[in-house]
């Protein structure tokens, strides 16, 4: 089990997300942004419209492998 925050993850808090796979952490990401955004938090609007430009420009792939190797390098959680 590895941990990386929502803010590690490209949004706007320091909650935390625990899981065996970058996967499942990034879909755990996900739906508390769409919370946020049903919220509408704007700390975490500004964020997604961060993420918005990374994909706009064509960068997400690259982005999303970044992240993967940061999950990938994590110490497993004791």
């Amino acid at each position: 089990m590895k941990t990386m925050t929502c803010e590690e993850l490209g949004g706007a808090c320091g909650m935390e997300f625990q899981a065996e796979t970058f996967e499942e952490i990034a879909d755990m990401s996900m739906k508390h942004g769409i919370e946020m955004f049903k919220k509408g938090d704007k700390p975490h609007l500004d964020a997604m419209e961060e993420m918005k430009a990374i994909r706009e420009a064509g960068e997400m792939g690259e982005w999303f492998e970044k992240k993967r190797d940061e999950f990938d390098d994590l110490p497993e959680d004791d």
